[in-house]
């Protein structure tokens, strides 16, 4: 069974059924308390009912600096939904960790960003290094991966767009918020993975509900992968794609052939007069809410919500 765990400014915490019980380390960063797992195993096995984890305000439970990798375009929903047909290669790209928020802080808007888009993710975040030339089987996950965060992968889509920029378009501070909880996994949670059902709404209108069976490139593929030019350390993350229902979508067919004919400036200037009158872009005052857990709640990573607001 999975172990809840909460990041606060006063330390770390065990969460079960409503309590919180204080992690005693002295870890600050995340890597740290994966290097002390017997203290959050102390926790999670005390007798004492423990704090209102409702009364606790929820840090991000990956510290940073750290390094965040994403995986573009992993699920078949997501693919559809973007106009990809037939295979699409497995690709990688990175996100600053200045962007990595709490999971109950506002996204902030940049003035200049006038289509923000979510994309809600499963993140691994990494227990042991991965060294390059790692090949990693299913079997060999929790030697790797030390758990799971809930994220979101905040997109200014304009930016990403005209200047197949993903690293900026993604990267501005809180385009990712994370958790609340980091859920510490054992050997045979593990088996459960493809059952995680990934849950957004805004302001309580369903957008994205998947499960990880819709993953085209899975963890143990995508680590592998990755292995072949990236070295990650235990606290690393990486998120492993989103599902479709996000605000963006590609043209129909016809339409994006007659873009293709136009020049940059003006193809742009049309897609995005056109995605102007879409009403599922971020605006301030919306009220992003996401989670993701298995059914049983074998694996609960707990509710995320996330108000936006434009930049002052």
């Amino acid at each position: 069974m999975s172990t809840n765990v909460l990041r606060t400014t006063d330390g770390w915490w065990v969460v079960r059924e409503g309590g919180a019980v204080p992690v005693e380390t002295k870890a600050v960063t995340t890597a740290e308390l994966l290097a002390d797992r017997e203290a959050v195993r102390e926790a999670a096995a005390s007798a004492e009912s423990g704090t209102p984890a409702a009364d606790l305000v929820a840090l991000p439970p990956v510290t940073t600096p750290c390094r965040v990798v994403a995986q573009m375009v992993n699920y078949r929903s997501h693919a559809k939904d973007s106009g990809f047909t037939g295979e699409i290669p497995p690709t990688f790209f990175r996100k600053a960790s200045g962007s990595v928020s709490g999971p109950h802080e506002a996204i902030v808007r940049p003035t200049h960003v006038k289509f923000l888009d979510y994309e809600i993710e499963l993140g691994l975040v990494m227990g042991a290094t991965l060294s390059v030339g790692t090949v990693v089987e299913d079997q060999d996950l929790p030697r790797y991966v030390a758990g799971l965060v809930l994220t979101n992968d905040v997109s200014a889509r304009d930016v990403q767009l005209t200047k197949t920029q993903f690293y900026e378009s993604k990267s501005y501070p809180t385009f990712t918020p994370t958790g609340p909880y980091l859920a510490l996994l054992e050997p045979e949670d593990f088996a459960h993975l493809l059952n995680l059902r990934m849950r957004l709404s805004v302001n309580g209108e369903p957008r994205q509900d998947r499960t990880l069976a819709d993953m085209i490139v899975r963890p143990a593929q995508a680590l592998t992968l990755l292995a072949r030019f990236q070295t990650l350390d235990p606290g690393d993350l990486l998120l492993t794609g989103t599902p479709g229902g996000t605000a963006l979508k590609a043209p129909p067919k016809p339409i994006e052939k007659i873009g293709a004919l136009l020049p940059p400036a003006m193809k742009w200037k049309a897609f995005f007069n056109s995605q102007a009158k879409n009403p599922h872009y971020l605006r301030e005052g919306d009220l992003i809410t996401a989670t993701i857990a298995t059914p049983d709640g074998r694996i609960d990573l707990g509710e995320q919500q996330t108000p936006v607001r434009d930049a002052t």
